[in-house]
């Protein structure tokens, strides 16, 4: 039987694990093919694509967000072939899988639960009745055969990752050590399957080294607890810190308080950039966390990954889930706060999801819930919190995307909330308020338009300051751009120093000596390339340093910003004032 595994991911730049397990476990006595596509592409060119490779059986994998142009597509080559079989699996079809077969006549077969045993068996055995996992439709009668119990030797299963081509080149690449999650969120599916199973070590070492080797740019682990077992995650990192790998990321979903004080010390060790951890906080309302299932101590959490942020060497995700049970729109604001004082790399405001099989979507009446029917099944309403305040809060979450999370506003966001107002979440509040009255959410803006309203904000609020908040408006937009193209509201310095001056500038082997070291057999000529010099009328990084405070901000200075290709450190900026002589 000539077989196409297939799915959409949700970028050209990811890659589908699935997949690639089903196939590797069958491929000794099936003819299996691999295509992938992504949601943004047209429905006619996938369909198209499919029908050209002219398989016998389709097997498409599934998630909230590609299941509905799956379906499409699916009764589309049903439509074309009505002989061609077609198989759906994965977590949006394994809970209502028999009502799917009932509802889409197109559909042959669903897979659910852990796929690898079950699409072997399905394609080797006459009698589908035996397969277990497998719903099929048998004479126009749905059969939904028992559950298949978990795969115990996870090794068992062939590396999705044994030999590797170009194709995997600068892409996201999904990776699981184990499976399972000693948690138990009422949000999550993962609640779902108890007990937390590993692959072997040397598997996990070599299947690394493969994919680094092949180029990718970073590799996912989907374990949904990375640190569940210390001296195993331990004993991946020193294998990953010990490759000392260049231009690839390891991302990771830890659990802050599993995090110890001998780990703290040694996340100390990891090069800048080689690490991302992404941890769940959701929400710091203790009776919310209780009604979820969810074990945490946020005081734990603020202590280990304010310790990790210190370090400056590890990118930090931390997420928020509004809609959550007892949390209202006060409430959430509390956790917003608390949160963002941490200052981690990324704040992501999420909105629950009432995921087919979860807790929270059987407890739907308890808690009031209102949420669309089709995926991605998003909460509309809930005791606590009503559409007008979810809607408010998807105001705020935009803002905090494109100012907050990439890092390029940092000390202009930090200005005006320190002065003028009580908390970020109110600064947010009232930022998307403005941003809403006159219709910015109604169009795109390129990062210079995002400076230019920035300031437009900030002046028609009259918060008085403007001197101060355009110059430290100015470092953040040197800091972040190399390649100077100022937006219009930002004025460089009449008293910057012309080429002449910053030429001999450069040669003082004191200023050299102090700040510019790593540069010293640079020829001048080049050293400038690196580094941009910039007057300021203010000194801005005196505000900075005390908490934004005005009072420190008298005098005239001189920054020398050193641009480093780093995810974290991509500046430094350095008052060479000192060194100025005119």
């Amino acid at each position: 039987m000539k077989v196409l595994l297939t799915t959409l991911n949700s970028k050209f730049i990811h890659s589908n694990l699935a997949i690639r397990y089903l196939r590797e476990y069958a491929k000794d006595f099936a003819e299996i093919e691999i295509l992938e596509f992504t949601i943004n592409q047209p429905i006619e060119q996938i369909l198209s694509a499919i029908y050209k490779a002219d398989p016998e059986l389709v097997g498409f994998s599934t998630y909230i967000w590609n299941i509905s142009e799956i379906l499409e597509i699916s009764e589309a080559l049903k439509i074309i072939n009505p002989k061609l079989k077609i198989m759906l699996g994965g977590p949006e079809v394994s809970f209502d899988g028999s009502k799917l077969l009932e509802t889409h006549k197109f559909i042959d077969y669903i897979v659910y639960g852990e796929g690898e045993e079950s699409f072997r068996e399905m394609l080797l055995t006459e009698d589908l009745c035996d397969v277990k996992g497998l719903i099929f439709r048998n004479n126009g009668e749905v059969i939904i055969n028992p559950p298949r119990g978990r795969i115990k030797n996870l090794d068992v299963i062939p590396s999705p990752y044994e030999s590797v081509g170009d194709d995997f080149k600068n892409k996201i690449v999904y990776y699981e050590s184990s499976r399972g999650c000693p948690f138990n969120c009422e949000f999550c599916l993962s609640s779902t399957i108890k007990g937390v199973r590993f692959f072997s070590i040397d598997r996990v070492k070599k299947d690394i080294k493969t994919l680094v080797q092949a180029g990718v740019s970073q590799i996912k682990f989907v374990d949904r607890t990375f640190n569940s077992n210390t001296v195993y995650s331990r004993e991946v990192m020193d294998y990953i810190i010990e490759l000392n790998p260049e231009n690839v990321n390891f991302h990771f979903e830890v659990t802050a308080h599993l995090i110890d004080d001998e780990t703290l010390e040694y996340l100390k060790i990891p090069k800048e950039g080689l690490f991302q951890f992404e941890i769940g906080v959701q929400s710091t309302n203790p009776q919310t966390i209780e009604s979820i299932g969810r074990v945490t101590d946020f005081e734990k959490l603020k202590f280990v990954t304010t310790s990790i942020r210190k370090n400056r060497n590890i990118h930090q995700h931390l997420d928020l889930i509004a809609g959550l049970p007892y949390e209202d729109y006060d409430s959430f604001a509390n956790s917003f706060n608390e949160v963002y004082s941490i200052r981690p790399e990324k704040l992501q405001l999420g909105f629950l999801k009432l995921l087919k099989g979860s807790g929270l979507r059987l407890d739907e009446r308890k808690y009031g819930y209102k949420y669309l029917k089709k995926p991605p099944y998003e909460v509309l309403q809930s005791k606590w919190l009503d559409y007008g305040d979810i809607l408010r809060l998807k105001g705020i979450e935009n803002l905090v995307e494109k100012y907050y999370n990439e890092g390029y506003f940092l000390h202009s966001l930090e200005f005006i909330i320190k002065n003028f107002f009580k908390s970020p979440f109110e600064f947010y509040e009232n930022f998307a308020s403005y941003w809403e009255s006159i219709g910015l959410n109604e169009v795109s803006h390129s990062r210079n338009g995002l400076y230019q309203i920035l300031v437009d904000y900030f002046l028609e609020k009259q918060f008085g300051l403007e001197k101060y908040f355009m110059e430290i408006i100015k470092l953040d937009y040197i800091f972040n751009n190399k390649k100077l193209t100022f937006p219009v509201p930002v004025k460089r310095n009449a008293e910057n120093l012309n080429g002449n001056e910053l030429h001999d500038l450069l040669k003082n082997e004191e200023l050299i000596k102090a700040h510019l070291y790593e540069y010293r057999d640079l020829p001048t000529k080049k050293l400038i390339n690196k580094i941009i010099v910039e007057a300021f009328s203010k000194n801005i990084l005196g505000i900075i340093n005390n908490n934004y405070d005005i009072r420190y901000g008298e005098g005239h200075v001189f920054i020398l910003f050193d641009y480093k290709d780093k995810i974290i450190n991509r500046c430094k900026a350095i008052d060479i004032t000192n060194f100025v002589t005119r």
